[in-house]
């Protein structure tokens, strides 16, 4: 077992297509641990900020997971897709002539503050045994409930609109993917995400962390160092 790294928090940096647990099983590999576990599920087309915690700082995890999340983005505006980002095809256009200025302004603001939201089809909750995904990609739908959440700070460029650039503060259980698809009714239209990266978890910054590979490398090095 990895002593010096072990019993740590590690600040990993997930890069594309990769899922959480591809980054928890690579660490765990590399170091020989017994327990990692992350703070905070990212989609397999989302990067950024990924908490890993090994040994007995596995049991921290929960106060981690519980904290203020920041969100970078882009999504697409006249389009939608049944997963809400690339994972699916595009399955319908909208309009986009009528949104001006002013109704983007207006949109944004409603996602401020505390705000009822429903998860996407395509996200992990389960109901009734099944995890709506699952049955999102069989064709059937599920009925999500909606859930209160915090948007603390949202923030919107439209310098290439439809593209929308977007920068997110919220609460613990906020789905993106939900406020793409919010944002692209709440402007009488459609929309989908199209870029995902998680910049800070609490205090926790994207900027502090390391690729996977490096990570890898450095806990490899360090078990050669105590042998």
């Amino acid at each position: 077992m990895n002593t010096q790294y072990n019993d740590s928090v590690l600040l990993l940096d997930k890069p594309l297509t990769w899922t959480s647990f591809d980054v928890v099983n690579k660490v765990r590999y590399a170091g020989k641990f017994k327990k990692v576990g992350h703070a905070g599920t990212l989609d397999p087309l989302a990067t950024g900020l990924l908490i890993l915690c090994t040994g007995k700082k596995t049991k921290e995890i929960d106060q981690y997971q519980a904290q203020e999340k920041e969100y970078t983005g882009k999504f697409i505006l006249g389009k939608t897709t049944p997963s809400v980002d690339l994972e699916t095809e595009v399955d319908s256009i909208f309009p986009i002539n009528h949104i001006t200025e002013e109704t983007l302004e207006k949109a944004r603001k409603q996602f401020v503050g505390h705000v009822s939201q429903i998860p996407p089809l395509f996200s992990a909750i389960k109901v009734k045994g099944k995890r709506a995904y699952e049955a999102a990609r069989e064709g059937k739908t599920l009925e999500l409930k909606a859930r209160e959440i915090e948007i603390r700070e949202f923030e919107i460029d439209t310098t290439n609109f439809p593209e929308i650039w977007f920068r997110v503060v919220c609460s613990k259980g906020t789905y993106i993917r939900s406020l793409a698809r919010d944002f692209g009714v709440a402007v009488g239209s459609g929309s989908y995400l199209s870029e995902l990266r998680r910049t800070k978890i609490g205090d926790f910054s994207v900027d502090n962390a390391e690729s996977v590979e490096n990570m890898v490398q450095k806990i490899k090095d360090s078990n050669e160092d105590l042998q």
